[in-house]
C-alpha cells in the first residue's frame, strides 16, 4: 500500500482527519500507518494543521475504553483536543443530512464531510471508500 501524496497540500493547509488514519497511526498498524505517515510528518513539522470532529474523538477513544485502558484513552484525548475540534452544530447536521440524501453516505461520514465543508478545510483525509462520491471537497486517502 503506497503512502498518500500530500504534495498538493500547501503549507498552512487545514486538514480534517477521519478516525481510521488516526487509529492506524496511534496504534502503529502497518502497513496502514505507513500509508498516512506523510500526512502526520507534515503536521509534526508544522506545515499543515489538523482538525477533527467530535465523532472522530468518540470513535478513536472507543478502542482504549473497551480495553479498559483509561490512561491511554486520556492520552489519545489530549492529542485530539490539541488539534482544531469541530463541534457538531445544527448547520453541520443539516448539511450532513443533505449529503446523506444526495450521496447515500453513512451518518458519521456525512458529518465528517459536512464538518470539513463548514470550516473550509483544504482536504479530508480518510481510509473510507464511501467518500469517493464526494466531489465538493478534496478527499485524500
Amino acid at each position: 500500500m503506497e503512502p498518500i501524496t500530500t504534495a498538493k497540500l500547501e503549507d498552512g493547509a487545514l486538514v480534517v482527519v477521519d478516525s481510521a488514519p488516526i487509529i492506524y497511526s496511534l496504534e502503529g498498524r502497518a502497513p496502514l500507518a505507513r500509508r498516512f505517515r506523510p500526512l502526520f510528518d507534515r503536521h509534526a513539522k508544522g506545515q499543515i494543521s489538523f482538525a477533527v470532529t467530535t465523532i472522530t474523538i468518540a470513535e478513536v477513544l472507543t478502542g482504549p475504553l473497551m480495553a479498559g485502558d483509561d490512561v491511554l484513552a486520556e492520552r489519545y484525548r489530549a492529542v485530539l483536543t490539541s488539534w482544531n475540534v469541530i463541534e457538531l452544530t445544527t448547520e453541520i447536521a443539516a448539511t450532513a443530512a443533505r449529503l446523506r440524501a444526495a450521496l447515500k453516505l453513512m451518518l458519521p461520514d456525512a458529518v465528517q464531510a459536512a464538518s470539513a465543508l463548514a470550516v473550509n478545510a483544504d482536504a479530508l483525509v480518510t481510509h473510507d471508500r464511501d467518500f469517493s462520491r464526494l466531489t465538493v471537497l478534496r478527499v485524500l486517502g
